[in-house]
């Protein structure tokens, strides 16, 4: 693309084999949130492994690009929402409707601009937005993924951030790909989980 990348994220395997697992293991359909959603490889992976997934993306071309992913990996039949919509909007709604979430996957920019000239600025709006989709958590056995490129947005301050807002178990790391030629792992980005019972 005319901006540096694929709109693949290989690196992601691991979150989406740890939401594969997560999926399949419960005893219920799981409702999936996905949020900054993009090109869709998240979705996709729990639309796979039976959960019914809402897709949300202020990009129009993002969100019918990720459609046609569904399409192409055979998955356009599997319970999914197709949202186009500034995410901060669209999770003030949801609460004002009482939804509810098991699992919530935030991978925000750094900087964004919503369909209606809303400014999303990292530094600026997470603590704030991790409080609305806090919310948002079935209040048992639930979980959630927040993932960044950003630089400053470090393994650390995720955990932070999430442990203050939610409690509960917290793990983070950086996620990359491994480098056949060198033996060594190309960083690619950070993840943290949160995975809880209760919260408030």
């Amino acid at each position: 693309m005319g901006f540096k990348h694929t709109g693949l994220f290989p690196e992601q395997a691991v979150n989406w084999d740890l939401l594969d697992s997560r999926i399949r293991s419960a005893d219920r359909q799981l409702k999936v949130l996905n949020l900054f959603a993009y090109t869709g490889g998240a979705t996709l992976a729990c639309l796979a492994a039976g959960a019914h997934v809402t897709h949300v993306d202020a990009a129009k071309g993002m969100v019918a690009r990720a459609r046609q992913n569904a399409e192409l990996s055979g998955l356009a039949d599997r319970p999914v929402r197709w949202i186009v919509d500034d995410c901060v909007k669209f999770v003030q709604r949801e609460i004002r409707r009482g939804k509810r979430y098991d699992i919530v996957l935030l991978d925000p920019p750094s900087y964004g601009r919503g369909p209606g000239g809303e400014v999303w600025q990292l530094a600026e709006e997470l603590d704030g937005f991790l409080s609305l989709c806090a919310e948002l958590l079935e209040p048992e056995r639930s979980m959630l993924l927040l993932n960044s490129y950003s630089a400053e947005l470090s393994p650390a301050v995720m955990e932070y951030l999430l442990s203050r807002k939610l409690g509960g178990k917290v793990s983070c790391e950086e996620i990359g790909l491994p480098v056949e030629s060198t033996g060594l792992i190309l960083p690619c980005g950070s993840t943290a989980i949160w995975e809880g019972g209760g919260h408030g």
